[in-house]
């Protein structure tokens, strides 16, 4: 109930109004039945801008930090990813990746839509990195089809670090469902799950026109982290 409230009366329409979303390709998402919607993550902004414009209900794999902040903000963020029917995923280790796989085909057991990030974290520079394959295991084992996503300007607007995003003009592109059938009973097969990854992520970088990176974006991360841990004067 929650969720309706926030798509049609609250959020919804505020959104429409801040960012005057330009919608593409939007007739590629399913009426009905199970599917995964797997987009590109530039921002904080596309958890509420992608949901805003679709027709149908998404549940997202949302990280567990959201429903673990401290203070009143935290309490405030969990509660309202709690009522808008998000699912916590950690993200540390192998158990984890399986509990998430877990947490997604059961979405897609009651024939809805699954929003999911394959690359597993935000764009810290704007680019494309190289997608985990919990989303392939999700669409082989389900049989479900992916619709491949692209946010377009939301880094413009919210990149990491601004906690307020400029009031700018956004673009959400849905290209054609991708058909996983012929990879059937290959869910554990490691060369099968990178290839159907790939495809996802090509299909995503078609949309979106982003440079690609073929590494994972959170180790990209941690490197730089420890670097700059290690040499602080060249973050001035």
């Amino acid at each position: 109930m929650f969720y309706y409230v926030l798509k049609y009366v609250v959020l919804g329409p505020l959104l429409r109004l801040l960012f005057r979303p330009r919608i593409e390709g939007l007739s590629n998402v399913p009426e009905e039945g199970a599917a995964i919607v797997a987009g590109n993550h530039l921002s904080f902004s596309d958890h509420f801008l992608m949901p805003a414009v679709l027709k149908r209900r998404i549940t997202f794999l949302a990280k567990a930090e959201y429903f673990t902040g401290p203070g009143v903000k935290g309490r405030l963020t969990a509660a309202f990813f709690r009522s808008a029917g998000q699912i916590p995923v950690d993200r540390s280790g192998k158990e984890a990746g399986k509990a998430a796989v877990r947490e997604g085909l059961g979405v897609l057991a009651k024939d809805e839509l699954l929003g999911i990030y394959p690359e597993g974290t935000r764009s810290h520079d704007g680019r494309l990195y190289k997608g985990k394959v919990g989303v392939a295991v999700m669409a082989i084992t389900a049989g479900v089809p992916v619709v491949p996503c692209a946010m377009v300007g939301t880094f413009e607007i919210q990149p990491p670090g601004r906690k307020i995003p400029k009031i700018k003009r956004v673009t959400i592109r849905f290209g054609e469902p991708l058909d996983f059938s012929r990879y059937a009973g290959m869910e554990h097969e490691k060369a099968a799950l990178r290839a159907v990854t790939d495809e996802i992520m090509y299909a995503i970088l078609g949309l979106s026109g982003q440079e690609y990176v073929d590494r994972y974006a959170a180790e990209v991360k941690a490197e730089q982290a420890a670097q700059a841990k290690k040499f602080p004067r060249l973050r001035r």
